[in-house]
């Protein structure tokens, strides 16, 4: 099958033709039929996230089962799928107490399947699997807590932006934190996840949504999901114009989706007293963030982190998906650009330059 292979950090994806091995037990073999451009999947490139070489990349997909293991129940060939990044083994400490975003048997096993192995070779090469799901090919072998099947009414690029920077916004907002009517939001960052956190705020009823971002197209185009204002740090200072939106006082919840620890430190900064900064950006390796230790204490914040909105993927990603068929929230204006899969790293040079809106692979 044809896939895109990352053999070096730094170096293009390498469109070629590798084999991929028929699912075990509880596993699947998919077709691929949508697979978003993440920023997650540029920090692979770059060498910013930890992972081994060489790798099929991509985590934000959309499939069609194609054949399951003898040991699958839940699905059958035909059955179309968001594939999820954080699939669960259902029985480490934090699958058992809901917390299965972080299951432990997934994080141990970075770059394989739940059983240590990969699918994927070139001649006697083994090529990992980004995120068990590597969607930048035209199928994949995932595991069986890795699919959640999806209505036939759900076109296949909104459902591969749901398994990602759609769930991971808007459960920001919903899931890891509960924003409030009229509670007042900031988020740094009006990238995929961003916008997303700004449809969570807004569906939250938030009184004031303040989008924050260097890049113009960005912020107009955060004002179409909920955003009530917004700010170019390349132009104002942050802090002081987000206290003079709100007051004097900060905003309730600062979220954190750019990815740094100078973003993190500002995004602290943006909260009130007693309110809570909720990072959601995944920054390079070793960054470390520098926090005001006696604001923390005398003015009652809250720092958070949060991974994949910390949903439970094969519970949650069921009711983000009814809120999109709902028109609650809008991914139809996310999907920005259709790429072929050979055209992958125009895709990524795309995101680099700070293109408005997702860019989708619909061609393999």
């Amino acid at each position: 099958m044809k896939a895109a292979v990352l053999y070096e950090h730094g170096g293009p994806l390498i469109i070629e033709e590798i084999e991929l091995e028929s699912p075990k037990a509880q596993e699947v073999r998919v077709r691929i039929e949508s697979a978003g451009i993440c920023r997650s999947d540029l920090h692979v490139i770059h060498g910013t996230a930890i992972q081994r070489l060489p790798v099929v990349a991509g985590h934000e997909g959309s499939a069609t089962v194609l054949e399951v293991g003898s040991a699958v129940e839940s699905l059958k060939p035909g059955d179309r799928v968001i594939l999820s990044f954080a699939p669960n083994c259902g029985r480490c400490p934090f699958c058992l107490t809901g917390h299965s975003n972080m299951c432990d048997a997934h994080l141990s096993t970075g770059g394989t399947l739940f059983d240590g192995t990969t699918r994927l070779y070139k001649d006697d090469q083994r090529i990992y699997h980004m995120g068990k799901v590597a969607c930048f090919a035209q199928e994949a072998v995932v595991p069986e807590t890795g699919c959640i099947p999806i209505p036939d009414d759900v076109p296949f690029p909104q459902a591969a932006l749901i398994g990602c920077c759609v769930t991971t916004g808007v459960g920001a907002t919903l899931y890891s934190v509960q924003v409030k009517p009229g509670d007042t939001v900031a988020v740094i960052g009006c990238g995929g996840v961003g916008i997303n956190v700004i449809q969570g705020a807004r569906l939250a009823n938030a009184s004031k949504i303040i989008a924050v971002d260097i890049d113009e197209g960005k912020l107009e185009f955060s004002m179409k999901f909920g955003a009530t204002d917004t700010v170019n740090p390349s132009q104002q200072d942050v802090i002081k114009r987000v206290k003079e939106i709100t007051n004097g006082l900060g905003v309730d919840y600062a979220f954190e989706v750019f990815g740094s620890a100078e973003t993190t430190t500002t995004t602290f900064n943006l909260a009130r007293k007693g309110g809570t900064a909720v990072v959601v950006g995944l920054a390079p390796v070793n960054d470390l963030a520098g926090i005001d230790a006696v604001a923390l204490v005398r003015q009652e914040k809250t720092l958070k982190g949060t991974y994949y909105g910390s949903v439970r993927p094969t519970v949650d990603i069921h009711a983000i998906v009814d809120l999109y068929r709902s028109g609650k929230i809008n991914v139809d204006d996310l999907v920005a650009r259709h790429y072929k899969l050979e055209d992958i790293n125009d895709a990524f040079n795309d995101l680099e330059r700070g293109e408005v809106g997702r860019g989708v692979i619909t061609q393999f």
